[in-house]
Parts: structure tokens; C-alpha cells; sequence
């Protein structure tokens, strides 16, 4: 087990990166998880949805966010994660990820969590870590 990370109010943590998404990774993703919605992996349906092509599920990116995240302090010390989808995912974007310490008490940090693409927000998120 790692020990916690140490934490303050207003840290920012180290940036991160994923993609460029594939066709390959969401439909590795969704035999995994079981989503088999054609906006993932039929072009045609996704543009007569509205979309400029398939999709990526909403779970994917948050996975990904996440484990950005436990990469910086630990799954062990993960205790709380939640996400606000605000933009789709497409293939060929790449994401980007950063966060920073919002409030730390009793051994607990509380951060506000961001993936991007280029300037579009993906996903608003919160999570609270053990810390040192």
C-alpha cells in the first residue's frame, strides 16, 4: 500500500493526457461493461442521432479521469468520485486532465477534477483522497 500524498489548499495536481481515442478502445470498453448502443460503434446511427460520428461512453472518459487520478494518490486512498458529463467524446480526440486541492480536513482532501478537449470541458468532477 502507498502512503497518502501530501495536499493544500489551491494545489494544483500534475496535468495528464489520453488519446487520441480509438474505434478500438470503446468497443474494448463496451465488451467490457456491456454497453452495445450503436452510437458507439455505427457511424451511420450516430449521424442521424446529430453526431458528427460514433461516440464514446460517458464511463469511458470518466474511467479514464479516474485513473489519472488514483495514478497521483493511490486507489486505496480514493473515497468518494463523482462526475458531471458536459460534452461528448469522439474518436481521434485526446483529453486532457487536471484538478486542484479545494479543502483539506482530518486527513481528507476534497478536489474539483476537469477533463478537456482543447478548450471544451468533457467532464466536471469531484473526489476526496486520503491524504498526508
Amino acid at each position: 500500500m502507498r502512503k497518502p500524498v501530501t495536499a493544500t489548499v489551491g494545489q494544483s495536481l500534475p496535468a495528464g493526457e489520453a488519446g487520441p481515442v480509438t474505434q478500438t478502445d470503446i468497443v474494448r470498453f463496451a465488451g467490457a461493461g456491456g454497453d452495445f448502443n450503436p452510437l458507439h460503434h455505427d457511424p451511420e446511427f450516430a449521424r442521424a442521432a446529430g453526431f458528427p460520428g460514433v461516440l464514446a461512453m460517458g464511463q469511458f472518459q470518466a474511467g479514464l479521469l479516474a485513473s489519472w487520478l488514483t495514478g497521483w494518490c493511490g486507489v486505496e486512498h480514493l473515497r468518494e468520485y463523482e462526475v458531471r458529463f458536459v460534452a461528448p467524446v469522439f474518436l481521434s480526440d485526446r483529453l486532457r486532465f487536471s484538478g486542484e486541492v479545494t479543502a483539506v480536513e482530518d486527513g481528507v482532501a476534497e478536489l474539483a477534477l476537469r477533463a478537456s478537449r482543447g478548450e471544451d470541458e468533457i467532464i466536471r468532477a469531484t473526489a476526496a483522497v486520503v491524504v498526508a
